[in-house]
């Protein structure tokens, strides 16, 4: 190859490198600018689906944010219904099939669980997710204790084709349970 050939591929692959730099700078641009501008809008849409489980699970005038200061980590937070009602509890239980479940549960001054609302579910269309349909939260309501799933001795009828999704929400009013406990 001649000298001429080589400096125009060189020149070649450079404006190749600048333009695609270019290319990827506008981008992150545009998705930072698109990051800033909804994530406000996100956040507001989730607080008020979170408010609106809270008030389904254990309906009270008021809540106010206790602190938990347990060991238990898949407890997100602990609100006190006002007046003696109760506690709702935020829980990512671990274990559920896609790792991204969310229930709030209601519980009661009794410590009995008065609701669970599923929050947030990466769970699968058809099969998990059934864990947002009341046929499957109502077995909860009235429950104590350590609560599991019939097939390990427990009293929740598991949704068919999703056990794991079953164990992990049984997991996490048990868990909501217990934070409720340490706190009286």
């Amino acid at each position: 190859m001649s000298e001429a050939a080589v400096k125009k591929n060189d020149s070649g692959m450079a404006k190749l490198t600048i333009t695609l730099f270019a290319i990827c700078a506008v981008c992150a641009l545009v998705l930072g600018l698109v990051n800033m501008i909804t994530e406000q809008p996100i956040k507001d849409v989730q607080a008020a689906k979170n408010a609106a489980a809270m008030a389904e699970v254990l309906p009270a005038d008021s809540y106010e944010k206790v602190e938990y200061t347990g060991e238990d980590t898949t407890i997100k937070s602990v609100n006190k219904a006002a007046g003696d009602a109760g506690y709702v509890v935020e829980v990512s239980p671990s274990g559920s099939f896609s790792g991204s479940l969310t229930i709030m549960v209601g519980v009661n001054a009794d410590n009995t669980i008065s609701g669970v609302a599923v929050t947030k579910s990466g769970e699968t269309s058809g099969l998990g997710d059934n864990a947002k349909k009341p046929d499957f939260r109502n077995q909860f309501t009235g429950l104590s204790g350590e609560v599991k799933v019939t097939k390990d001795g427990g009293q929740i009828n598991a949704i068919t084709g999703a056990t794991i999704t079953s164990r992990a929400v049984s997991a996490g009013v048990t868990s909501a349970l217990a934070a409720v406990a340490s706190l009286s």
